[in-house]
């Protein structure tokens, strides 16, 4: 892969992620905030995003999502395919739920 299909690849993640936020937010903005692990602050500055200020921030070379699971217990309690799995999931949302909010995009 080269450097432009990986720039054009983050750009599509970028873009596909803001409208996500924005859609999560106007449908229920607290499980937004949640879902997401965005502040609250966050969460409104991106939902109050133009269509042309979606773009613009979406075009940057640098990935604005990130990836949640830092702890290999959560990951592998979201990954986990045993007959508890559900339990394991449920259990995952609630250790994520007591993290701290992250403030960055």
């Amino acid at each position: 892969m080269d450097t432009m299909q990986l720039q054009e690849g983050i750009r599509d993640i970028n873009l596909t992620y803001l409208m996500l936020v924005q859609q999560m937010v106007k449908e229920d903005k607290p499980a937004a905030i949640f879902r997401l692990g965005l502040s609250q602050e966050l969460v409104d500055l991106i939902g109050g995003l133009t269509p042309a200020q979606i773009i613009k921030m979406a075009s940057c070379n640098m990935l604005l999502c990130s990836f949640r699971f830092d702890e290999n217990t959560l990951l592998n309690m979201v990954t986990d395919y045993s007959k508890s799995r559900m339990m394991a999931q449920m259990h995952a949302a609630i250790l994520m739920s007591s993290q701290s909010v992250e403030e960055t995009v």
